[in-house]
């Protein structure tokens, strides 16, 4: 069996945690009382994995292509954005075979919805749900995120290119 030309892509994002808004993670809005501040929802979950798929593809990066002064993205969905990126990386010859996202928080506990998260992110990049696995991990009070000050989420893709279609 010949294998298509493979690569990987890695993915990090981090956002701080502010009062007044929700959090959203994997497109699952978590029951928290505070949420992450950034531009689009900061969704760091989506963005990770959007990074990762776009470096998988040897493409840009997702601030390259939705740039935070652009007020087109302002609020816009991360996982919406998932979809677009998937859109990106299909007229590039390149499709991700499997995403792996690590969400780093000691606060709220995300186990019981990571099963969530992973099929939203399976859904908009338009992956079999098997190949998505989203895990969270607590920082036992070190760092920003164990401080309760951020959430970070770091995200692993492999890719193959695609045959030419004609």
């Amino acid at each position: 069996m010949t294998l298509p030309p493979l690569r990987v892509g890695q993915g990090v994002d981090a956002h701080p945690l502010v009062a007044g808004r929700p959090l959203v993670l994997g497109g699952v809005t978590v029951p928290f009382e505070l949420g992450l501040d950034g531009h689009s929802d900061a969704d760091v979950v989506a963005h990770a994995a959007c990074d990762a798929v776009l470096g998988a593809a040897g493409l840009p990066d997702l601030g390259h292509h939705f740039p935070s002064a652009d007020p087109r993205w302002e609020g816009v969905s991360s996982i919406d954005l998932c979809a677009r990126v998937a859109e990106l990386v299909a007229a590039s010859g390149w499709a991700p075979v499997n995403l792996d996202v690590a969400v780093l928080c000691d606060r709220p506990r995300l186990g019981h919805l990571t099963a969530t998260m992973a099929a939203n992110l399976a859904a908009a990049l338009g992956l079999e749900p098997a190949r998505v696995r989203v895990t969270a991990k607590a920082t036992d009070g070190l760092g920003f995120s164990g401080r309760g000050e951020g959430i970070a989420a770091s995200a692993v893709c492999l890719a193959a290119e695609q045959p030419v279609r004609g």
